[in-house]
């Protein structure tokens, strides 16, 4: 079932994006050499835990950490352990606040140190790919239209999308439907669902620089790209509405 948001639920929905604000502010300045994945997961935590939020993560369908940490050639959902962050690694931290039961997602892809130009590259193309399907986030659009937005600029620029992954409704729960895919394709037949006020989704483009699969590690979370290549995922939570796309979890303009 789909929900629609009130205005009064969007602003919990937006009051829980203010402390993924605070979250990625701190992780820009914390994210460098020689800090650990666990190092940001223990402080992120306390950071949230500190605004009267609640870490959305933890223990949702046993997940065992309070965000997901995916470095290098880990896409999604890495867990957060004593890995030492190199110089030249990508890390990405994806997280989920509550709020006051509300819900707001979202992930960012943090260079550490100085990155090789192809992954800057990366993290640029994923960025903006990010920015195009928020775009197409207004009335009378179409999911279809977002995963256009997304698909076009991941080609563009040279990028494959990491397949089977897309973004969600959000709201009460983490994850609601509809789901929202990256690119088009045959999953869309049938459910490419006209956009309208008060949807709110978690619009996540995940890109990688090569061209095998994925595989799951053992720890049944750890999703890894074939062949080492590098990724990254960026997330906002974007509220639909008559004036157009409204994202939840950037600092207001």
């Amino acid at each position: 079932m789909i929900r629609y948001k009130t205005e009064a639920e969007i602003e919990k929905i937006r009051r829980a994006g203010e402390v993924v604000c605070r979250v990625f502010s701190f992780c820009s300045e914390f994210v460098r050499p020689g800090v650990t994945t666990l190092d940001i997961d223990r402080r992120v935590e306390s950071l949230i835990e500190g605004c009267g939020a609640r870490c959305a993560f933890k223990g949702l369908y046993g997940f065992p950490a309070s965000i997901c940490a995916s470095v290098n050639e880990e896409a999604l959902h890495g867990i957060p352990k004593d890995r030492v962050l190199l110089n030249g690694d990508l890390v990405t931290v994806d997280v989920g606040v509550s709020w006051d039961g509300y819900h707001a997602d979202a992930a960012r892809t943090f260079a550490v140190g100085d990155v090789s130009g192809a992954a800057r590259a990366l993290l640029e193309a994923t960025a903006e790919s990010l920015d195009r399907g928020i775009e197409q986030c207004r009335p009378g659009r179409r999911l279809s239209d977002i995963a256009c937005g997304i698909e076009t600029v991941a080609k563009r620029r040279g990028f494959r999308i990491v397949e089977g992954y897309g973004g969600h409704g959000i709201g009460i729960s983490l994850h609601e439907e509809p789901s929202v895919p990256n690119s088009l394709s045959p999953a869309l037949l049938g459910r490419d669902l006209v956009l309208k006020p008060g949807l709110v989704l978690a619009i996540e483009p995940v890109l990688q620089d090569g061209d095998g699969g994925l595989e799951t590690l053992a720890d049944g979370w750890t999703v890894v790209t074939r062949g080492a290549s590098l990724a990254a995922h960026f997330e906002d939570t974007v509220a639909i509405t008559e004036r157009g796309p409204v994202v939840l979890t950037r600092p207001a303009a």
